[in-house]
């Protein structure tokens, strides 16, 4: 049985301290489900096209500087 990656999410949340925006507000933003964050909390990944609609309104251009494998 493979171990599924887990990763940190710590520099996401930091950057929505930095843009002064809540995580209702970056759902939105980005059009995914507040639901779809707690996933991220708790170091699952998204899709890649979810992933990258966070990144675009946290205004990123990579996946590291919002992400870090565990």
């Amino acid at each position: 049985m493979e171990k599924e990656t887990k990763y940190n999410f710590r520099k996401l949340w930091y950057r929505l301290v930095d843009l002064d925006m809540t995580k209702q507000e970056l759902a939105d933003k980005a059009g995914v489900s507040v639901s779809s964050l707690a996933k991220l909390k708790k170091g699952h990944t998204l899709s890649y096209d979810r992933m990258k609609r966070i990144c675009d309104a946290v205004e990123v251009e990579d996946f590291k500087d919002i992400m870090e494998e565990m």
